[in-house]
């Protein structure tokens, strides 16, 4: 599930998207229709001022008499109404504009915001896969920028082509008032200015796919930027960083201009055919005013309007032009909806229980399909047991304890809780009974007491004392001026790691689990403050079944079973004393490394 592989086969297709979009279009429909019809006498008065010129001119300045409905118009009357007549006009369209616009801007912010709730609810769920193959970035930009682009612009650009149209539509009224033959020629040169419009369509999916990979890289080095803003000053990377986005941005005005140069000639094309109608309707006008035919009134009435009828018929093509825009991205979007996640929610069983038994059983698993990453394991733990899991990095271990709460499925063999698969459990029960506490744990922006209740919502007071105390964050919280609501920052920013860690620890305790995982949860620590962590992790680890990821051995030395994995394989089993004792072993080998170092570091 790539973001950057997706194909828009059903960018053109409007049927299939309007049918997808409209069950949020359905609540508002009221809404939009009266936006619609708001649209129709907006655009039909364009026509009014030149509609007038006809009477005007041949009564008020030439002084010919005009009958309607058998009452004689005098000039008098005529130059008395007709000036505050355009002026009430243009005072009715600006009311209908400004409530147009306003009801407009409501209904597509409306459902712009139902769209990104619902790709919200979509992208939490996906399955951690996803996010590996995906960078934030362009996460941000298909789940964030695509439904603004879509469903925000969608009734606005509705609204502008049914004002446009129907501008359109009362300016051709005029001109078959005043005259069938100019109209004519007009109406031809409305046909042939719509024909360019044909040609764009492949070019704006193709752009406009690319500029959302591009835009997403952008987005993702800015992120890069900020959170590895350290590491950029630290090795000088400042001019790469610079030269990496600079060619991106590059890359994005490459993209833009390539769109300009294929659709810009559109305006300056529908400008020269309009000029030629104009032409012609001045040289068919000329003859028929001198036959008689056409009065001097008629005659400026009609190239008003055709002058008029250039800019809806203008604003029409760049309409339909972005139009275009709008239904790739509106294919983006359902696009994203389809997304399924790789891990089911079968749900059939609740686990509502401890395990006595968790047993790996003959379990492999691949990222991808070149490269298998566990190899037929098989070993189990027992209700209560520690099992540590040691070795070089990148051999498997993490993946073991990231198949546990199903951040992804095995894809041979099965992990069983009492003989039955966790795939038979739904993943709210089987998550609920596990806690983790990594590495580098995520705590997000908000206080420590928000952070600590992610744990468990409804914890009381005493239940939250309880984990502070049990984790050593009662000293920290104690020193602060707003205790337990104390703000973090991103990512606990204002922290120092083992702060950090322990924090991450009472979210862990107050979930009550019977399953914990601790991957390399003290690996990055100081000794000072892995002292402390580590009493806190020993407090979690009572009574509960446990699986340990664990660099330093020194951690694990009372491990009731620690298995040894090198690339993808179990290659050794036991405790301590076992394994530290059998000659030439690989876990010796670890041990011997690493406190031979520490030996020469106390020399």
């Amino acid at each position: 599930m790539r973001l950057d592989k997706i194909n828009s086969d059903n960018a053109f297709n409007y049927a299939y998207l309007l049918k997808r979009i409209y069950p949020y279009i359905k609540p508002l429909t009221f809404r939009i229709a009266v936006a619609f019809l708001l649209a129709i006498p907006l655009g039909l008065l364009d026509g009014a001022t030149a509609f007038v010129l006809k009477p005007y001119i041949d009564v008020v300045v030439n002084g010919n008499t005009l009958t309607v409905g058998g009452y004689n118009l005098t000039r008098d009357f005529l130059a008395m109404i007709i000036p505050p007549g355009i002026i009430i006009f243009a005072g009715i369209q600006g009311v209908l504009r400004y409530l147009n616009t306003y009801l407009s801007d409501w209904i597509s912010i409306t459902i712009s915001n139902s769209v990104k709730i619902d790709l919200f609810k979509k992208l939490v769920y996906l399955d951690s896969k996803f996010y590996d193959e995906n960078s934030s970035g362009l996460v941000i930009s298909r789940f964030l920028g695509d439904p603004d682009a879509a469903s925000k612009q969608l009734i606005n650009s509705i609204k502008t082509l049914i004002t446009s149209f129907t501008s359109a539509m009362g300016l051709i009224f005029v001109l078959l008032y005043n005259s069938w033959e100019l109209a004519l020629v007009g109406v031809i040169v409305l046909i042939c200015a719509f024909l360019p419009m044909t040609f764009l369509r492949k070019k704006i999916k193709e752009v406009s796919n690319k500029g959302t990979v591009v835009g997403g890289n952008i987005t993702t080095s800015f992120n890069e930027t900020y959170k590895g803003n350290k590491v950029i000053s630290g090795y000088n990377l400042q001019m790469d960083t610079y030269n990496k986005v600079k060619k991106l941005i590059r890359e994005t005005f490459s993209l833009q201009m390539s769109l300009t140069k294929r659709t810009g000639w559109l305006s300056p094309i529908m400008y020269i055919i309009a000029s030629i109608g104009i032409a012609f309707v001045m040289l068919v006008g000329n003859k028929l005013i001198i036959s008689g035919r056409l009065t001097t009134g008629s005659f400026a009435s009609f190239i008003t309007s055709l002058l008029l009828l250039y800019k809806p018929v203008k604003t029409l093509g760049q309409d339909l032009t972005g139009m275009q825009g709008i239904f790739v991205a509106i294919n983006r979007v359902f696009e994203l909806f389809d997304f399924n996640t790789r891990i089911v929610d079968y749900g059939k069983k609740e686990l509502n229980f401890t395990p006595n038994n968790i047993e790996f059983k003959n379990v492999s698993f691949s990222y991808n399909e070149s490269k298998e990453i566990l190899h037929n394991i098989s070993f189990s733990a027992r209700k209560g047991q520690t099992i540590a899991l040691v070795g070089n990095s990148g051999g498997g271990k993490s993946t073991i304890v990231n198949l546990l709460p199903r951040f992804y499925d095995v894809n041979k063999g099965a992990i069983l809780f009492d003989g039955i698969d966790i795939r038979d459990f739904s993943l709210d029960s089987l998550r609920n009974s596990i806690s983790e506490v990594f590495q580098d744990n995520f705590l997000f922006t908000g206080t420590i007491r928000e952070n600590i209740l992610m744990g468990k919502k409804d914890a009381t007071d005493e239940e939250i004392q309880k984990v502070i105390n049990a984790s050593h964050l009662d000293e920290y919280i104690a020193g602060l001026e707003n205790g337990l609501d104390s703000k973090i920052g991103e990512n606990g920013s204002s922290l120092s790691g083992g702060q950090r860690q322990r924090i991450a620890i009472a979210r862990a305790m107050i979930k009550n689990a019977p399953i914990v995982v601790l991957d390399e949860a003290t690996s990055a620590l100081d000794n000072k403050s892995e002292k402390i962590v580590q009493k806190a992790l020993n407090n979690l680890m009572k009574d509960r079944t446990v699986f340990v990821i664990a660099h330093r051995l020194s951690t694990i030395f009372n491990a009731d079973k620690i298995l040894v994995i090198e690339n993808g394989n179990i290659v050794e089993s036991g405790i301590h004393e076992e394994l530290v004792n059998i000659p030439n072993g690989k876990y010796k080998n670890l041990y011997n490394m690493q406190f031979k170092n520490r030996e020469l570091e106390v020399v």
